[in-house]
């Protein structure tokens, strides 16, 4: 009996040892994937986020640019990652709650292959000018394209992205038409806005800000529901068109499976991070605001997104092949 007993014991040693041996996360450096080029308003914020907590880990928390498809690329790469909490996805809701609208196979579903992790904050969008455009306000712009239609061109980051489709958005409350141009991203378009190659865009505030301080760009309405605190003076879209107006949101999000306790963890992180008086200093100067919130909310905020913008897609006759 004693030396059944005894290898019993030596096994149950043995199957727990592993469990003991395992290193508590993150043991290695964490990849941010952002599925959109450098530049734009969810690069800037992931790279912000990106090194508070690898101060605050010890552990390195490093940015990869994926871009293609709108998103779509770099998306997919993290649903086919392994949920273990070294791969997450830092996104914005153009790309999670939008594209599967837009595109006929995005490659992903927005709620099976990821579990939210958190959000992490709220962007200021701009309807931005060159200077020398005949314009300073978005009734003027409406004038100027209802005198010549298909005139005055307008740059986004690209077919079917956030920029996009908030340009078709106004195009049809305002009952104008601008030409599309699209570009490989935000910094692209924006800086072509800037040397007068295209008259306008729609552009997030942590890619035109600079510009807008330096008299580069002018502002001609502000996309989200209220008044930014950046451009206090700047009125809303709405505030010309009503009913017009969204405030893009960005989250992060883990593939499908993760553990819980990592979940818990990295949500924890990110509170601590969000509250930083540093951190929420570097976002306002993107013109962005700390989004402090739960993955249930997260999740709520994906579910409630979802049938939104697919009937605001559906309106405006967006549609990306």
């Amino acid at each position: 009996m004693m030396k059944i007993t005894t290898t019993l014991t030596v096994l149950l040693l043995a199957l727990c040892a592993p469990l003991q041996a395992q290193d508590k996360f993150p043991s290695r450096p964490v990849t941010l994937v952002v599925p959109q080029v450098a530049g734009g308003a969810n690069d800037a914020i992931a790279r912000v986020l990106a090194q508070k907590l690898t101060e605050q880990t010890g552990q390195s928390f490093v940015v990869d640019n994926r871009p293609g498809a709108g998103g779509n690329v770099g998306t997919v790469s993290v649903a086919k990652s392994k949920p273990d909490g070294y791969t997450l996805l830092v996104t914005a809701d153009s790309v999670q709650v939008i594209n599967p609208a837009l595109y006929a196979k995005t490659g992903f579903d927005p709620v099976k292959d990821f579990d939210p992790v958190a959000p992490l904050a709220k962007a200021g969008y701009v309807l931005v000018a060159n200077p020398t455009l005949a314009a300073n306000n978005v009734a003027e712009l409406i004038s100027l394209a209802k005198m010549q239609p298909g005139k005055y061109a307008i740059a986004s980051a690209g077919n079917g992205t956030l920029n996009h489709l908030i340009a078709e958005m106004l195009q049809k409350a305002a009952d104008i038409k601008l030409q599309h141009i699209p570009y490989k991203g935000a910094a692209a378009a924006a800086t072509d806005v800037v040397s007068g190659q295209v008259p306008l865009s729609v552009q997030s505030m942590p890619s035109s800000i600079a510009f807008i301080k330096a008299g580069k760009l002018k502002v001609l309405g502000v996309v989200n529901e209220k008044r930014l605190p950046a451009l206090p003076t700047a009125p809303t879209i709405g505030e010309t068109l009503k009913g017009f107006g969204t405030t893009p949101w960005y989250g992060l999000f883990a593939p499908a499976g993760t553990p819980k306790d990592v979940s818990t963890f990295l949500q924890n992180e990110l509170f601590k991070a969000l509250d930083d008086a540093d951190v929420r200093a570097k976002l306002a100067n993107l013109g962005c605001e700390p989004f402090r919130g739960s993955s249930e909310l997260l999740a709520q905020i994906v579910k409630d997104d979802l049938p939104r913008w697919a009937k605001i897609v559906k309106d405006s006759g967006a549609t990306v092949d």
